[in-house]
């Protein structure tokens, strides 16, 4: 793995990035799920996307990781769709880099994010959403069924206080991304508990893996998939058929509604394409990478 440092701006505020050289011209912008950092988010499959000849920018949104941005922890939806547009026209501009040969790759609520970005850039070459949270109300209410009802007022309560609190400056009230029911988190479902060991966690103890509540509650009422419709480029939706965390389902129906898009399905949960089902999934993202980011250059729509 060669990797280098690189930091680019995002609407005044700096982002820091992994910049993986590759080989053939192509590039892939790459981000982690809800509260993840790029390097458990992504290290396993930009590794082997750069070995198979494709350029990588993995980079942190603001508010998280290395970037900058204040409060920590908190996540905000138009911010995070800004620090895309802001990453993919950075990759642009890398040495050997394609500008019409960027693609894009997010997995969880990064996936779901993939929807948005691609129907917003259509000079976009492709673009993967891996195990998306394409309805974020569907999500929900799901998780609801995995959570005590005690907790879960305990939970809003909290998201709402910090709401409150973020009027005035104070800091971040916090809660783990995943846990047990019971614990105050936010998922409990059972699949959420696979994402210390798939996300090889202990390799990376700088990550802190919470979020603030305020930011949990928003992601609630957020409906990515809805912009699929508008999706112009090449997508492909890899969904795991048992996944409790994000559901497959939502995803299905959105890539069905894409003008181009492409359908994966593996057994096991939210994780199982970090886990047991990686070397399917990495060989069928890379394949879709080589079909459609190696493809003769297309002119962009005006």
């Amino acid at each position: 793995m060669q990797r280098e440092k690189v930091r680019f701006d995002s609407n005044g505020t700096e982002c820091v990035a992994w910049h993986y050289p590759g080989t053939n011209g192509a590039c892939l912008v790459m981000a982690g799920g809800f509260g993840v950092t790029k390097e458990p988010g992504t290290d396993l499959f930009a590794n082997r996307f750069q070995e198979a000849g494709f350029g990588v920018l993995a980079f942190d949104y603001r508010h998280q990781g290395e970037s900058g941005g204040q409060p920590r922890q908190v996540t905000r939806v138009g911010e995070q769709l800004a620090d895309w547009h802001a990453a993919v026209g950075f990759a642009r501009t890398l040495p050997g880099v394609d500008p019409e040969r960027v693609g894009i790759w997010g997995f969880s609520a990064s996936g779901g994010h993939v929807f948005l970005v691609a129907a917003q850039d259509p000079r976009l070459a492709a673009a993967i959403a891996q195990t998306p949270n394409a309805d974020g109300p569907a999500t929900a209410r799901n998780a609801a069924r995995y959570q005590k009802p005690w907790t879960m007022l305990r939970f809003t309560g909290r998201g709402i206080l910090d709401a409150l609190g973020s009027l005035i400056g104070l800091r971040p009230r916090l809660v783990a991304l995943a846990g047990p029911p019971g614990t105050v988190a936010l998922l409990t479902t059972p699949d959420s508990l696979d994402g210390e060991r798939a996300l090889r966690a202990e390799r990376y103890p700088d990550w802190e893996q919470t979020a603030a509540a305020r930011s949990a509650l928003r992601m609630t009422l957020y409906r990515p998939g809805r912009a699929a419709p508008r999706v112009s480029c090449p997508l492909l939706v890899v969904v795991a058929d048992q996944d409790r965390s994000a559901l497959a389902e939502p995803a299905v129906v959105a890539v069905g509604r894409a003008p181009r898009g492409e359908l994966v399905r593996v057994p096991g949960g939210h994780y199982a394409p970090f886990l047991d089902e990686h070397e399917h999934v990495v060989d069928a993202e890379v394949f879709f990478l080589r079909q459609h980011l190696l493809a003769p250059a297309r002119t962009a729509p005006a």
